[in-house]
């Protein structure tokens, strides 16, 4: 079996000339994409630890927690994470996150699905300064470059949101 890792090229019978293989770190496939899907108790610690576990993730695939990549998406993740909690959870229903890293369009997708369709998200606007919340969906405007909601397959919907991510150093 060849190794993944070397740089020499080979040349086929006919004479044509075969890239290296790609490089496969950091828990990203060939083509520099990589996902992660998990579920999470519908409470405050489980938003908390839906944040923790896609920081994690983002440190697997070469950005650091400090970036403002990771700052972003941890950002994004914690907003959506929250609405669900608060705005989407049926009794004994989890939240569902997915976020997936698509190097070649340099972007992340983030997805939170919950159980409860008829809570959707309305325009994005900023609250008057004495109003304590409702400021979630005004930031995850800000850092991600569209976002939106579909409904959700077979109850509930799913909020997403894409923000740029710069080309991971020395990868795809």
């Amino acid at each position: 079996m060849a190794s993944m890792t070397g740089t020499r090229t080979t040349t086929a019978a006919d004479g044509w000339q075969e890239d290296p293989p790609v490089r496969r770190g950091f828990g990203l496939n060939g083509n520099g994409y990589g996902s992660l899907s998990r579920q999470f108790p519908s409470t405050p610690q489980g938003a908390q630890e839906a944040r923790h576990a896609v920081v994690r993730q983002l440190g697997q695939w070469g950005f650091g927690p400090m970036a403002d990549v990771s700052c972003a998406v941890a950002l994004v993740v914690a907003e959506l994470a929250a609405n669900a909690v608060r705005h989407g959870s049926l009794p004994g229903r989890e939240f569902a996150v997915r976020v997936d890293y698509e190097g070649a369009a340099s972007r992340f997708r983030i997805e939170v699905s919950d159980a409860r369709l008829g809570r959707t998200p309305e325009e994005a606007v900023l609250p008057p300064a004495d109003q304590e919340s409702g400021r979630g969906l005004f930031l995850v405007e800000c850092l991600a470059s569209r976002w939106g909601w579909e409904p959700r397959n077979p109850v509930g919907k799913t909020v997403w949101a894409e923000v740029a991510a710069p080309v991971r150093p020395g990868g795809p």
